[in-house]
């Protein structure tokens, strides 16, 4: 949803608005509600920055953050899990995360609500590899694929349905530093709770 504003704002003014729920994103000059996030969505963000984090935190390589405002370029975004690498997580000087990330993320991923519209959803991905980022994700959960974006490389569509003697190429591609091995069968079954 577009939220329209009485007169154009620019990004720094865009930053200094309250937050509000759910969030708003800064695209080209237009304000944009995200949809509120719904039962699979908020399962597969969830597992998707543990299943990261579970790998990545105690060892120093990467953080998984989910719903972080990215504020690079002339948009301010809020991929549904934001990847950055240790070394690029700008704390302060007492360690602490700060609130305020103004770099794009080494890795996106963005979970489709049925009231998105993919393209949208697609071009923040594309944005983030415009400016840095080296690796996104765009999760289907209607039609169980996930499309996988390098910079400068054709989109690749994976699929789920495969034996469990996975082949190399069978499994996501994940940021390189992280030893993490993801299918999408896996990552669709985290949907299944019960039975």
């Amino acid at each position: 949803m577009t939220v329209s504003a009485s007169k154009p704002i620019t990004l720094d003014e865009f930053l200094k608005l309250p937050e509000t729920k759910p969030v708003r994103e800064y695209i080209d000059g237009e304000i944009i509600q995200k949809p509120m996030p719904k039962g699979r969505h908020s399962r597969l963000q969830g597992k998707l920055c543990a299943a990261v984090n579970q790998v990545t935190e105690d060892a120093k390589i990467a953080y998984a953050f989910p719903e972080l405002r990215c504020s690079f370029g002339s948009r301010s975004i809020v991929p549904d899990v934001a990847v950055f690498h240790w070394h690029r997580i700008p704390f302060h000087a007492d360690g602490e995360v700060p609130d305020d990330f103004k770099l794009p993320p080494d890795w996106t991923i963005e979970i489709l609500s049925p009231e998105q519209k993919p393209n949208k959803v697609i071009g923040n991905i594309l944005y983030c590899l415009q400016h840095g980022c080296r690796l996104g994700w765009f999760v289907d959960p209607d039609d169980r694929s996930i499309l996988v974006f390098l910079p400068g490389q054709q989109p690749e569509l994976m699929q789920g349905s495969v034996s469990e003697a996975l082949p190399k190429e069978a499994r996501l591609l994940v940021l390189q530093e992280i030893e993490l091995e993801l299918t999408v069968d896996r990552i669709f079954g985290w949907l299944k709770m019960e039975g």
